[in-house]
């Protein structure tokens, strides 16, 4: 199997009118499902904002085979199959990895910001990051041996900016991030 580095899919679902119910439904019964598959690391659901009826869920793997056996698996088909008569359009899953899912548009379409744009924005969040993240983290780090510290503190730095900053971040300045 190839080098591991984690990989997610952002699957957009527009739900028909009157099916968010069953949307809801079928969602508790696949997130337990897939998370057994090998390389699971999580799901994140966004449901839709008031007058939209777009979900978006965003499936973390450890490494692109370990994906691709999901999205490609007979178990996912089946339950793709019983979902989507109450979906306005068909499942069109997207791989991405790194910076590329940090700075997706939020309409989807296929701008990618300015890279002046883009080490400016990661930049501003990664500055006070490292000035923060390490201190908090001393009392645990200090006594770990050689560059332990080092990893936990980076490996804290990036799930925050993964999973919690910059898809909050970027949708905040997606006028000026996509202009």
């Amino acid at each position: 199997m190839g080098a591991t580095s984690e990989v997610v899919s952002v699957i957009r679902h527009e739900v028909r009118p009157g099916s968010e119910a069953r949307y809801e439904a079928w969602i508790d019964e696949v997130v337990p499902v897939a998370k057994v598959f090998p390389g699971h690391e999580g799901v994140t659901v966004v449901r839709p904002p008031d007058g939209s009826r777009t979900y978006t869920t965003v499936v973390r793997f450890d490494a692109l085979e370990h994906l691709q056996a999901w999205l490609q698996s007979p178990t996912r088909q089946r339950l793709l199959d019983a979902i989507e008569p109450h979906l306005s359009h068909a499942d069109v899953p997207e791989i991405r990895t790194g910076f590329e899912f940090w700075l997706t548009p939020p309409d989807h379409a296929r701008r990618v910001p300015r890279p002046w744009k883009q080490f400016a924005l990661v930049l501003s969040a990664i500055f006070p990051l490292s000035l923060a993240v390490p201190r908090l983290l001393a009392p645990v780090t200090a006594p770990l041996p050689g560059a332990f510290g080092g990893l936990v503190v980076a490996a804290v730095i990036v799930a925050l900016l993964t999973w919690v900053i910059m898809p909050r971040y970027t949708r905040l300045v997606a006028s000026w991030l996509y202009r």
